[in-house]
């Protein structure tokens, strides 16, 4: 009975990924045809063939190597983590290193905070009302402390943590799917997407903490005592440097109960016993931060988030589809009192229902946020200020490039959301899917950026290796099989 429960569950999440990856799709093909197949379409055509072309030539290269020696798959997997290593140097060095929006002010603070000033002025300021982000300014604090003022250091260290999350995307596929040649695609995949690479020059929390978010997925996964521990240990610091924990949590607690209090047909108490045991010692790390960072006299409300209904603001807001507008902004007095503010705030979300209500705007606006999350271009490169150190048609160019990256991810997921209905699939897998629909689901009421989905291209990007092994195993059975 309960395994047939189990059962159910996991079809319906699965139907869930695959509506989710199909509207993801469709929205893609929409962007794409107004914003590149119908103003250049001879170019678009163009680079997109040639993404399939390299894709498929590359996949199929590395799905052709054998995985039966273990030197040769670390072999490969080295080499990828140093192609991609090189590559992402090399972008350092194409774009400016001058930090913008919210990236400049971590970056300009930092200093200032280690000479001992105030980082705030006054109780709506930024880092009053977002207290939660000084735990990443206390990260760069760090980096400025040992390295001095050099966005550089910012940058590699960036860099090393890409190369971590592709390694863990490495081992997240193999503990799913026991294939190695998967594994590798995962890591491919990932590693050309421009859009996900493309903020390692900024003062950017996305990469610190997705790195410790997938090792935690990766501890849960080893289903050790002492991992349970440490993956406390890594969701609390992942959660103080890029707070979007709870999304995190709620997925793992979901997962807790359905797969690990369930197991072979009986309850198992010792299962949600771990989980409950990560949450316990992530909730020690959290608190234990946020009243050392009142204690230390750097920020006094700690690590609390005191502007929660700025997120619903923009969030709700129909002639924005969710987005940051300037003309929003322009609303409020920022140098308001923080009761003002949210006196202010509430009316303004009140304001924004209402007028969802009366046009029945709901369906649109959520198709809309998705849209600009998913499907559209991260635009990532543009926080870069690429187009300041090169001409806008080579600016142009290098972002259909990037795009490239976030068409393959889609189409390979989709792919391979559906070949899960197809095969026997590992119970593990619920472990990152569920945080994903997690997210995308709070995402379509709170502010949308496209930059906010680089936290799970890495899962999006295990979903695409196995939509990119499916074709090229279908392919070495259709033409013939060969190793290298």
């Amino acid at each position: 009975m309960l395994s047939r429960f189990q059962s159910i569950i996991s079809k319906t999440v699965l139907i869930c990924l695959a509506i989710f990856t199909t509207v993801v799709l469709v929205q893609m093909g929409q962007f794409y045809t107004v914003n590149y197949l119908k103003v250049e379409p001879v170019l678009a055509i163009l680079v997109f063939l040639c993404a399939i072309i390299f894709i498929s030539g590359i996949g199929f290269f590395l799905y052709r190597i054998k995985d039966t020696d273990s030197n040769l798959n670390r072999l490969v997997l080295i080499s990828l983590l140093l192609v991609f290593a090189i590559g992402a140097i090399i972008w350092l060095q194409m774009v400016p290193q001058d930090q913008v929006s919210d990236f400049k002010a971590f970056w300009k603070t930092a200093p200032k905070a280690l000479d001992g000033k105030a980082i705030f002025n006054y109780d709506n300021d930024y880092f009053a009302k977002w207290a939660y982000q000084t735990g990443f300014l206390v990260y760069v604090m760090t980096v400025v402390k040992i390295f001095g003022h050099h966005v550089i250091a910012l940058q590699l260290l960036n860099v090393v943590y890409q190369v971590v999350i592709l390694l863990l995307v490495y081992k997240l596929s193999l503990q799913i799917f026991k294939q190695v040649k998967l594994a590798r695609l995962a890591v491919f995949i990932l590693m050309i997407d421009l859009d996900w690479l493309a903020l390692n020059s900024q003062a950017d929390n996305q990469y610190l903490g997705m790195m410790l978010f997938l090792l935690t997925f990766y501890l849960i996964m080893k289903n050790k005592y002492c991992s349970y521990i440490l993956a406390g240990l890594t969701l609390g610091i992942g959660s103080i440097v890029r707070p979007i924990g709870p999304v995190i949590i709620a997925g793992i607690i979901v997962y807790g109960i359905l797969y690990l209090m369930i197991e072979d047909n009986h309850f198992n108490l010792s299962g949600i016993l771990k989980v409950l045991m990560t949450l316990v010692i992530y909730q020690m790390v959290f608190s234990g931060a946020s009243l050392a960072i009142k204690n230390s006299g750097l920020n006094s409300y700690g690590l609390t988030n005191r502007d929660s209904e700025w997120k619903f603001v923009v969030g709700l807001d129909a002639n924005s589809n969710g987005s940051y507008d300037q003309r929003m902004v322009d609303r409020f007095d920022l140098k308001s009192s923080r009761g003002k503010m949210s006196i202010k705030e509430h009316q303004i979300i009140h304001e924004n229902i209402n007028n969802l209500n009366a046009t029945k705007g709901w369906l649109k606006l959520f198709w809309n946020k998705n849209a600009t999350l998913w499907s559209g271009r991260s635009m990532a490169i543009d926080f870069t200020g690429l187009e300041t150190k090169h001409s806008l048609r080579t600016s142009n160019f290098i972002k259909l490039v990037g795009y490239m990256g976030t068409v393959s991810l889609i189409i390979l997921s989709w792919i391979g959301s559906l070949k899960l209905f197809k095969m026997k699939w590992n119970n593990k897998l619920f472990l990152i899917v569920l945080p994903l629909m997690a997210y995308a689901v709070v995402q379509l009421l709170i502010e949308v950026q496209g930059r906010y989905r680089l936290e799970f291209l890495p899962v999006i990007a295990i979903l695409a290796g196995l939509g990119l092994y499916s074709i090229c195993e279908w392919t070495s059975l259709k033409w013939g099989k060969s190793n290298v």
